[in-house]
């Protein structure tokens, strides 16, 4: 599981002109799956998401996490994340789940999020529109789990 995090001050999601996730201040989480992926690689994912302290503090430190602030997250599913560029000019995806694998781990990753901190979403599959802003800026790299 690979997960993309930008921290910012407002993101949206557009989908043939209609907006359908909206966050203020939080992550927009870009997350591709892998076929080895399972239920406990998005719970332990989730937790390493909602612990990580990049969010400014008092004194400007990047001390809080996105629960010390109130953050919300709009989850984007994002299968390129595992494009292989290693030979030729032409990604090769094989690492990336099939839909049929993905789908349940994205909603299932969306559940749980939802029962933490405020949570939109794009739609699997769709060709979407991702408007933000992001703040710092601030993005993170996460992995869990093998290929």
């Amino acid at each position: 599981m690979r997960c993309v995090l930008q921290r910012v001050t407002e993101a949206r999601c557009v989908i043939e002109g209609e907006t359908v996730g909206e966050i203020g201040a939080g992550y927009i989480i870009l997350t591709g799956f892998c076929a080895a992926d399972t239920k406990d690689t998005i719970d332990r994912m989730i937790r390493k998401i909602l612990g990580l302290r990049v969010f400014s503090d008092e004194q400007g430190k990047m001390n809080r996490s996105l629960l010390d602030v109130e953050g919300s997250v709009l989850n984007i599913s994002q299968f390129t994340l595992y494009a292989d560029c290693r030979k030729g000019n032409r990604p090769g995806f094989s690492q990336a789940a099939c839909p049929e694998v993905a789908i349940p781990l994205y909603n299932y990753m969306n559940e749980q999020l939802a029962r933490q901190v405020p949570t939109a979403t794009g739609r699997f599959g769709a060709d979407m529109q991702i408007h933000l802003i992001n703040d710092g800026p601030v993005t993170i790299e996460l992995e869990m789990g093998e290929i």
